[in-house]
């Protein structure tokens, strides 16, 4: 991946994102050896979760806890993002882009975006399904 520009926000769970480890040029390294592939090189992620705890300003643009399903995760500069305010409550469902901070002991991102998904329980239904279905045909 050295020289070449970033790809997309690649979907992925909590559980996933928190095996990964840095690679080179500010990339993370996600382990597909179990399936036989090799590594998937990412900066930035889609994730979907649930908010469960919020906290405002603190220097960073306020974070938010969330879970989705496989483990929690937390993302920093929440009400710097367009659309972000209004998705800061617990119970809400929301998704979330974001550049990977850190993976370990669990994910932190930056918010780049962020969407209130809770009007449509489709979206936490599939979500899942999704990611399962983009790490099946990601080469």
């Amino acid at each position: 991946m050295a020289g070449s520009a970033p790809g997309p926000p690649v979907k992925v769970l909590a559980a996933q994102l928190r095996e990964a480890v840095r690679g080179a040029g500010g990339t993370w390294q996600l382990g597909r050896a179990q399936a036989g592939r090799a590594p998937l090189h990412l900066w930035a992620v889609w994730m979907q979760g649930t908010v469960l705890e919020v906290k405002r300003g603190g220097g960073r643009g306020g974070s938010a806890r969330l879970q989705d399903g496989s483990g929690p995760f937390t993302v920093l500069g929440v009400e710097e993002v367009p659309k972000g305010r209004p998705c800061l409550s617990a119970g809400k469902y929301v998704m979330v882009m974001g550049v990977v901070q850190s993976c370990s002991p669990e994910p932190i991102l930056r918010a780049i975006k962020m969407t209130d998904l809770s009007e449509n329980p489709v979206h936490k239904n599939m979500w899942n399904f999704e990611v399962e279905d983009l790490h099946r045909v990601i080469p």
